[in-house]
């Protein structure tokens, strides 16, 4: 989890804390860490699902503008082991013009899972309430990492018709398209080399699944370089977010088979991603029917290392 091209400017606010009753100010979450830099305040709400002992509870950020008629809305989901501050520095260059949400996944930052499941569907799920929530209809959804793969499942959700416009996703790729290209390459020996490339680039989803060296080696090692390296605290979201891992391990988590994608689908690819190939963007244009592929030249962490980029990169959507 090296980050070797850290962002600058960002703060330094703990995460990891419940979230409290359901509430929306116009002031900054105290503690959280989102807004103290003045560049952006966040409006803060608490989206509630299931009963009391089940569920979740959704910290949920909104900066910018009100949404209205010309003001674009995008919701922004975070990947592993970060929570919603990942977004800060787009989030300070657009919230001139943008209504910007983001989204404390269940397993991260102020949000809590009351009932623990981090299934694909669950996740789904809660980013359909926070929609319902903001009430905004024809968002472009953005997802980075863990954000993207439950982004690609959204999409393809009948929930989703007049209320995702379109998606970008970075760096999280839909988990049916991941088993199909996996399966493609073992059917043709001359694509070994390509699939064993991807294998290894995805040790660590194996090694999660172990018991307690995971949780020990964040403790020990992996969490203090990465707090250094991302110039935040991180506090207990990488251990918690082993659950997203370990919840692979049943079918009905690995998410849906590629049904049709009808709405405009942008993919940001950093090829110096450590952790996924550039190569698994082939075969999306089977099912993803309005396509654009972008690589750019960063890794894993473009959206928060570059963030001027990935600015004029979403202004530029329609």
């Amino acid at each position: 989890m090296e980050r070797p091209d850290a962002p600058s400017g960002l703060n330094a606010g703990p995460s990891g804390a419940p979230a409290p009753a359901a509430q929306r100010s116009g002031s900054p979450a105290e503690g959280s860490g989102d807004s103290s830099d003045g560049q952006a305040v966040a409006r803060r709400r608490t989206v509630v699902l299931g009963t009391p002992g089940q569920g979740a509870e959704l910290a949920v950020f909104e900066y910018g503008r009100e949404p209205g008629p010309g003001v674009p809305t995008l919701v922004l989901v975070h990947g592993y082991p970060d929570d919603h501050r990942v977004y800060l520095p787009v989030i300070a260059l657009l919230a001139p013009t943008h209504h910007l949400v983001a989204v404390d996944t269940r397993n991260a930052g102020r949000s809590v899972a009351v009932s623990g499941d981090y299934r694909i569907s669950a996740l789904v799920d809660d980013l359909f309430a926070v929609l319902d929530a903001v009430g905004v209809p024809g968002v472009h959804l953005v997802g980075h990492d863990w954000g993207s793969i439950q982004g690609w499942t959204a999409v393809t959700d009948p929930r989703s018709e007049g209320r995702i416009a379109r998606f970008t996703s970075i760096s999280g790729p839909d988990l049916g398209h991941f088993r199909r290209w996996t399966r493609s390459r073992l059917r043709t020996p001359g694509r070994w080399p390509e699939l064993a490339g991807q294998l290894l680039r995805s040790w660590y989803i194996g090694a999660f699944q172990l018991p307690v060296l995971p949780e020990l080696f964040w403790q020990v090692a992996l969490r203090r370089r990465y707090e250094r390296s991302a110039r935040r605290r991180v506090g207990a979201d990488p251990i918690r977010g082993l659950a997203l891992y370990r919840a692979l391990r049943s079918p009905s988590g690995l998410g849906p088979r590629l049904p049709a994608v009808t709405v405009p689908v942008h993919v940001v690819v950093p090829v110096k991603d450590p952790f996924l190939s550039p190569a698994l963007v082939e075969g999306l244009g089977g099912w993803v029917e309005h396509l654009r592929v972008t690589r750019v030249d960063a890794g894993h962490w473009w959206p928060e290392t570059r963030a001027a980029e990935f600015a004029d990169l979403l202004r530029r959507e329609p």
